[in-house]
């Protein structure tokens, strides 16, 4: 349930200059769905699977699922003729991967049951990420379309203020991810649940 993420390349600027903005245009994030195989006939059988086939999140600790995501920015600075440059436009393209566990063998009746639920939860808790992810771009794009820097020719201070910002909105998402998984992952969370489910079969 780790949510990694890719360097993004735009963040809010705090404006020195309020200027005219065109209105944002409409965007919508692709969501896309992958699996690893898992193999058993039971739920603990399925359960070892996950453990020795779950996504790698760092050096060799695995996951159970997780999201990811990749995001670019069509984005047009406009110098002005009094020096400034102005954020005109700031269009998202964002893709957000979910990767979830797939038996890869038909399951007993029973077993199949309880493994919709399981995989199910485990669809809605990612989901939640992310939503995460994509508010943390419309806040980005809702911020950043309009705003400008003064005696900027060639609009290198834009730029650079833009990455000095995405350092903390990356790093209030991540803990926004951080604190939702240990509430999720605890001791009678959702998550911790949905694993108690799959091995008895509940």
């Amino acid at each position: 349930m780790r949510v990694t993420r890719h360097t993004l390349s735009a963040a809010f600027l705090v404006a020195c200059a309020a200027v005219a903005a065109q209105p944002a245009l409409a965007w919508t994030a692709v969501e896309q769905v992958k699996t690893y195989p898992v193999y058993g006939k039971s739920g603990p059988e399925l359960y070892e699977s996950i453990g020795q086939n779950g996504p790698v999140i760092s050096g060799d600790r695995r996951t159970i699922a997780h999201t990811t995501f990749k995001l670019t920015w069509g984005r047009d600075y406009r110098e002005r003729a009094d020096g400034s440059c102005v954020i005109a436009r700031n269009v998202p393209k964002l893709i957000i991967t979910y990767t979830l566990p797939k038996p890869r063998e038909g399951l007993p009746q029973g077993v199949a049951s309880s493994w919709k639920r399981f995989y199910d939860g485990l669809a809605e808790h990612e989901r939640v990420h992310g939503q995460h992810i994509i508010e943390m771009v419309q806040a980005i794009e809702a911020v950043s379309v309009g705003l400008s820097a003064p005696n900027d020719p060639g609009c290198h201070k834009v730029r650079a203020e833009l990455q000095t910002h995405l350092k903390r909105l990356s790093d209030e998402q991540r803990a926004r991810g951080r604190a939702f998984d240990r509430v999720e992952m605890g001791d009678g969370g959702a998550v911790h649940q949905l694993v108690l489910g799959l091995l008895t079969g509940r």
